[in-house]
């Protein structure tokens, strides 16, 4: 019965505001509906306006930093680094061969591979056993129960220590940990062969700490995997390049690209997975996420660049999908700690801004999105019109799904195959695509909020499956597992 009349009662209030908010001037389009509701609304309206400018400006620029980073890859030079490839594995048969041999053919004078064995008990061993014995860089790093399979984070730590007392030594004892970069790969993970010469240019700057490469999606011919390959262009194309003028580009858990001296700044005692000591990646479920913002905070700049890639596999599954997105939500709704000191960035007053919002952006949308529902709400029950007192909700989304993608999709178009027209036509899928992941945020915050914080490792799925013409597909026959 209270249920009832609550509704009831929001009703008679929404009905009574609707000829007010109909007859509102433009300069108060909220005049006449209940004074909790207008606070809401303004609120939305003013998010809404700050939300399409700051995506101005970093679209902005985006474009110049762009263009910045092609002229530093002409006076690059990649053997002044070591480059370390780490690759987490676990029971990861299907793919551990395809990624250590595309490793073995990137163009590095100095490089070393460390693959992270996490305790798989499928055929992964095997697999390297047969490699280690074909290539000599590579180096097995294998983790025992109980300190295995307690997430990614223990097992870049232990890499971050096996680093420093096995890899930097022999033939490379005396490298300063300034020129050894650490790129962590995925094991689905294929970057190109030229990747060390298109980050060397970043890299010259001394105060880089750490590099995000452009993901994208390699199996995309599927609607899913294709939107979520637009989705990290997105993030890529707009976000993290406009961000990364600034210097506070954040890092991603695949092609992330990190100085060996700006992981020792970070070196924590505390906060660490299950059976670590010390080291630079914390107890977080977006570790990437977590040591991107802390390397900002200690002084080393964060960049993105779009000049090289790490093809990734993705998901064609709705609900392994909304799994992997649910963790990825939860991650950020545990960064909320690091919003403290967020204002003490050592960056320009924009940039403190921004990196501020970024850490909020999980509430932004959830705030947005129950602006939205309640739209809907006051529609259905209220007779009040949709577009006059909810159309922020819309905008907002529409800002952030329809302006950055087109964008994203004009640029990562082949030459030749009408870029305008697969932009245009591909905006109202990518919509769609965006609002089938909008409840993870939802979800996410109620497992942090009732502590569950296990993970489930997503599955893989055979390696040519869902290729599109322009990707190269694996030689011979993949174990499907």
């Amino acid at each position: 019965m209270t249920g009832v009349a609550t509704l009831a009662g929001t009703t008679a209030v929404a009905s009574t505001a609707s000829s007010a908010a109909a007859t509102a001037p433009w300069w108060d389009p909220y005049r006449g509906m209940p004074p909790a509701v207008q606070v809401l609304m303004w609120f939305l309206l003013v998010l809404t306006l700050i939300t399409v400018l700051v995506i101005l400006l970093l679209v902005v620029r985006a474009w110049f930093e762009r263009r910045r980073q092609r002229r530093d890859v002409e006076a690059a030079h990649e053997g002044d680094y070591l480059w370390v490839f780490v690759v987490p594995a676990l029971n990861e048969e299907v793919t551990i061969a395809d990624s250590v041999s595309r490793l073995v053919a990137v163009e590095a004078t100095h490089k070393a591979i460390v693959v992270i064995d996490d305790g798989s008990d499928d055929g992964t061993p095997e697999v390297l056993a047969r490699l280690r014995a074909q290539v000599p860089e590579l180096k097995v790093l294998r983790r025992e129960l109980p300190n295995a399979r307690v997430g990614k984070s223990a097992g870049l730590d232990d890499a971050w220590e096996f680093i420093h007392d096995e890899v930097l030594a022999g033939p490379y004892a005396d490298w300063p940990t300034t020129r050894v970069v650490v790129g962590v790969v995925d094991a689905d993970g294929r970057i190109p062969p030229d990747a060390p010469r298109a980050l060397a240019g970043t890299f010259s700057d001394e105060r880089v700490g750490g590099v995000q490469a452009l993901v994208r999606i390699y199996n995309r011919r599927h609607y899913l995997t294709w939107g979520q390959d637009v989705e990290f262009g997105v993030m890529a194309y707009v976000y993290q390049l406009g961000r990364s003028a600034w210097g506070t580009a954040n890092m991603g858990g695949n092609g992330q690209y990190v100085r060996l001296a700006a992981l020792d700044d970070v070196v924590v005692t505390e906060k660490l997975p299950p059976g670590v000591a010390r080291g630079p990646w914390r107890d977080r479920l977006t570790e990437d996420q977590d040591i991107g913002v802390r390397l900002i905070r200690a002084g080393w700049r964060g960049r993105q660049t779009v000049l090289t890639s790490v093809d990734q596999q993705g998901v064609t599954r709705l609900r392994r999908l909304f799994k992997q997105r649910v963790r990825w939500a939860q991650g950020n709704w545990q960064s909320f700690s690091l919003l403290r000191g967020a204002l003490r960035t050592p960056v320009s007053v924009g940039a403190r801004l921004d990196h501020v919002a970024y850490l909020l952006m999980p509430l932004l949308q959830l705030l947005m999105g129950l602006g939205l529902v309640l739209s809907l709400a006051f529609w259905l029950f209220g007779d009040v019109p949709f577009y006059s007192g909810w159309w922020p909700s819309l905008v907002f989304f529409a800002t952030l799904t329809l302006v950055p993608g087109f964008l994203t999709l004009l640029m990562t178009s082949e030459p030749g195959r009408h870029p305008l027209l697969r932009a245009v036509f591909g905006l109202i899928p990518y919509m769609l695509y965006t609002w089938l992941l909008w409840p993870v945020v939802t979800v996410a915050l109620v497992r942090e909020l009732a502590g569950r914080r296990s993970w489930t490792k997503t599955d893989r799925e055979p390696l040519d499956a869902n290729l599109p013409d322009d990707v190269e597909p694996v030689a011979g026959q993949a174990s499907t597992g």
